[in-house]
């Protein structure tokens, strides 16, 4: 057993709640910072409660759209699109746009209508994509989250909690074309320049994508993501006057006292010596990624537990033992494989 101290900090749930300073001054209804790495949440308040949340809801339409259609598929505006209030992509009946355009559109400038074609494009019916959307949001366990409509429009039971856009926002951002779209400042779409909504990008450093949203049920709500130095993580604010300023608050805190520390998977971490067959070593590799929020100070002892010696030849991507990652009152274990030759 190999026992390995690296002197590191980690950010945990009850360590987290030490951002004082931005989190005294936030004032929205329900807020959170979350860490996606590692499921953690790092600051917030009453981000378990259920509220309107306006146009944040085009996050899971995007995702859903990516997630079932092609970037260059064509979308046909029908007439029903057209007709929807609130922000617009002014699309006109009959107009052709690509998938991808529409997505610049919905996530740019917010346009109602061109989520309302994409959900008609991608499933059946509207009605359908609001379904997918629900089934969508249980898969990844958000508890307190129920879509009406795919534009968040006001309706009786369309809600989520600030921890679920948090959730969703950082499982969004996992799809390179969201990711892409999310934190593109401008583009031309049929002619038509529209321009990001989310200021924070380019304002605020390290800011790389978001969704505003408002309505006068919901109030200003803002989901953005920001990466520095490697540690991303996720701030919701729903009902906030003050949105821009608390997102770059609680950045600043957050940055001021954490960093990230990764074992990414294939990582090698111990050495095992082969009898028989060829001799030589096996390796002893991370068999999946570990992604922390860390505090600076902190002590964290990695523990490896491997076998003294391995019969020749080790199967690649056999069981190799575990590592433990230990740090104050919490410990991660950690699965290790067998490296091919």
């Amino acid at each position: 057993m190999l026992v390995l101290k690296k002197c590191l900090c980690i950010l945990l749930c009850a360590v987290c709640l030490t951002l004082s300073v931005a989190a005294a001054d936030c004032r929205a209804q329900a807020w959170v910072v979350y860490h996606p790495g590692s499921g953690e949440i790092l600051a917030g308040g009453n981000y378990d409660t259920p509220l309107p949340m306006a146009s944040t809801t085009k996050i899971m339409t995007a995702l859903l759209v990516l997630e079932r259609c092609d970037l260059r598929e064509k979308v046909v505006i029908g007439e029903e699109c057209c007709e929807i209030e609130g922000s617009s992509l002014y699309l006109q009946p009959g107009d052709e746009y690509s998938v991808e355009e529409l997505l610049l559109g919905l996530l740019l400038a917010s346009g109602n209508d061109a989520a309302a074609a994409l959900a008609r494009h991608a499933c059946a019916s509207e009605e359908a994509f609001v379904a997918a959307m629900n089934e969508r949001a249980r898969a990844m366990g958000l508890e307190h989250t129920h879509f009406m409509n795919p534009h968040g429009l006001p309706a009786e039971g369309h809600f989520a909690s600030a921890r679920d856009l948090a959730v969703l926002m950082g499982e969004a951002m996992e799809n390179p074309d969201f990711r892409r779209i999310a934190g593109t400042k401008s583009a031309v779409i049929h002619g038509l320049t529209v321009k990001n909504h989310n200021k924070l990008l380019g304002l605020c450093e390290g800011v790389n994508g978001g969704k505003t949203g408002y309505t006068r049920a919901a109030g200003r709500c803002l989901v953005s993501s920001c990466c520095r130095e490697g540690l991303e993580v996720v701030c919701v604010t729903l009902n906030d006057r003050r949105d821009w300023d608390d997102h770059a608050a609680l950045y600043e805190e957050t940055y001021e006292r954490c960093e990230s520390y990764a074992i990414p998977a294939g990582t090698a971490l111990a050495s095992v010596r082969q009898v028989g067959g060829s001799g030589g070593n096996a390796l002893a590799l991370a068999g999946e990624s570990v992604s922390l929020c860390i505090q600076k100070g902190s002590e964290v002892t990695l523990t490896l537990r491997v076998p003294r010696f391995v019969f020749a030849p080790a199967t690649p991507g056999g069981r190799a033992g575990e590592a433990e990652l230990r740090w104050e009152e919490k410990r991660r274990t950690l699965p290790l494989v067998w490296a091919a030759p």
